[in-house]
């Protein structure tokens, strides 16, 4: 789980589900492609419904961690994109039900005119860092 800070005379995250800046803790750095809505058979879910796309990217993105041994509070950086800025209450609320904010990640949002297929409202692209001793490869 990352270290968050703050510093006093630069705006505040104020609860919004991220941390200002954030001390990479010692274990292995995971990268993770960006993920979309699509389920295991790369069918999309929730198409028009940014609350499922999300939940379902966050859903993905837990599966992929658990793989190596990691968990979403080891997600020290995301990068969001999506495009339409009225999706962002949703995006952040769904956000919230899967990143406490005693570990939030670092966060950038960037308002795309498209993803990879025209029926993707989100995609969420994570760096993690797993502790070593829960680190994992299956053979």
């Amino acid at each position: 789980m990352p270290t968050g800070f703050e510093a006093e005379d630069v705006w505040k995250a104020h609860g919004r589900g991220f941390q200002m800046g954030a001390v990479q803790p010692e274990g292995v750095v995971v990268h993770l492609t960006g993920q979309v809505a699509w389920d295991k058979n790369e069918q999309i879910v929730g198409v028009a419904n940014i609350d499922a796309q999300t939940r379902c990217c966050f859903e993905n993105i837990q599966k992929l961690l658990a793989e190596v041994g990691g968990r979403l509070d080891d997600i020290v950086s995301i990068t969001t994109y999506f495009t339409d800025s009225a999706q962002m209450p949703a995006i952040q609320k769904v956000r919230s039900e899967f990143l406490s904010e005693g570990s939030a990640p670092v966060s950038t949002s960037v308002m795309v005119a498209g993803l990879g297929h025209e029926d993707f409202l989100v995609e969420l692209t994570p760096i993690a860092v797993i502790p070593k001793e829960r680190f994992h490869l299956r053979d």
